[in-house]
């Protein structure tokens, strides 16, 4: 029986988006932009598996790199999707691939301070029996902590922060305030936000004594609104399959239609997982992974060369699951939204993602301009066997 593997890049989009400009995202495009800004990328096996193209048909922006050879030779195939979701965010993007777009939109905290209506905060310190907050205002999350780490130890009061993304999202030292006591108070906030359609409450843990030393741990968590319908995920589930998800994915899916949950962090664990798991997954399998540095560390940080050095370790890895497909496994590579490191600004950038296939018996066909990110949930569905999703058609 089939199993699918789905290598989520986080935040690597390549342009194109037909909304971009309702977004103030007019140009943004996260692959092109870093191809032109460190030319010696070398990233074969991605080209070879037909990114390049699949970025051009979708921008109209032709990629010139170096091009080694790939050490992969396998049937593969490629094709550029757009989201539907009236959001960028992570979440959205996630449920869309997963049949589950999110065509309403999150609500959203202004960015100006202060951010948080009074009586949510009250509520909050009210319940958790914190004495007030810092911060109260859009931010960078590296950069908040810097500026208010020190008052935060020693006033034992939490950072609350947001961003342009719908999330409130609660920065606190992992030794003086607690982990556990951080995870607690945004269970906390997570209860009083959902009036206010809130897409996500994160824990963002950090560590150092001073400003200048303050430094985020991997120990994050997010508590994310449930799915509003069934997800791929729920569906596979259901029909007695398989669904492993490792690092974010489970936190993305509120822990919903997962049969086992893998945690860890960082592109050389994240692939270490990934490769254990097609190692030992049984048949009627979906293996997912998030790969969120891209996104977390690289994207949102504008750091261009560490989002190239990140592409080229995720590509040198991609041969290492050639021997361990089974005949009728298919891998499919994409993204959730994009986040251009040369971009304005510190968000996400609203553009279409690439779909890579590949497999012993993978389709060759282009697949061509997808116009939702649905299409991928419908083509694994239809991979594996279950009844269709409710949004998307099937490229297989």
């Amino acid at each position: 029986m089939s199993r699918a593997i789905i290598l989520m890049m986080d935040s690597f989009g390549i342009g194109g988006a037909p909304d971009a400009k309702e977004f103030d995202n007019d140009g943004a495009n996260t692959f092109a932009h870093i191809a032109e800004n460190y030319p010696s990328l070398r990233i074969p096996n991605l080209l070879y598996l037909g990114l390049a193209q699949a970025c051009t048909e979708a921008s109209q922006v032709k990629i010139s790199l170096p091009s080694p050879p790939s050490l992969m030779s396998v049937p593969h195939t490629f094709g550029h999707m757009q989201e539907i979701s009236r959001d960028k965010d992570t979440v959205s993007g996630h449920w869309e691939m997963a049949g589950l777009p999110n065509l309403k939109g999150w609500g959203h905290f202004k960015p100006d301070y202060p951010s948080f209506p009074q009586e949510l905060i009250d509520k909050i310190c009210q319940e958790s029996g914190i004495k007030g907050i810092l911060g109260n205002k859009a931010a960078s999350g590296t950069i908040i902590i810097q500026e208010l780490g020190e008052q935060h130890i020693q006033s034992e009061l939490p950072i609350f922060y947001t961003s342009a993304d719908s999330n409130l999202q609660i920065a606190a030292h992992e030794q003086h305030f607690g982990l556990q006591n951080l995870y607690q108070l945004c269970e906390i906030a997570y209860k009083h936000v959902q009036p206010y359609n809130i897409g996500r409450i994160i824990a963002r843990p950090f560590i150092g004594e001073k400003a200048g030393d303050f430094t985020r741990t991997t120990n994050r968590r997010d508590y994310t609104a449930q799915p509003f319908g069934p997800t791929l995920l729920d569906e596979i589930k259901a029909s007695g399959g398989n669904v492993w998800a490792i690092g974010a994915i489970n936190d993305i899916y509120a822990h919903r239609g997962i049969t086992k949950e893998i945690h860890t962090a960082e592109l050389p664990n994240l692939w270490r997982a990934t490769v254990e798991a097609v190692k030992s997954a049984p048949d009627f399998s979906l293996i997912f992974t998030n790969f969120e540095d891209f996104d977390m560390l690289y994207g949102h940080r504008r750091n261009v060369k560490g989002y190239a050095q990140a592409l080229e370790y995720f590509d040198s890895r991609l041969p290492e699951l050639l021997p361990l497909l089974k005949d009728d496994d298919l891998v499919f590579i994409t993204a959730d939204h994009g986040n251009d490191p040369t971009y304005k600004g510190t968000d996400h950038t609203r553009e279409q993602v690439p779909v890579l296939v590949f497999g012993k018996h993978a389709p060759t066909a282009p697949l061509g301009h997808r116009k939702t990110y649905a299409d991928l949930g419908q083509s694994v569905a239809s991979h594996l066997g279950i009844p269709p999703l409710k949004y998307g058609e099937s490229f297989l």
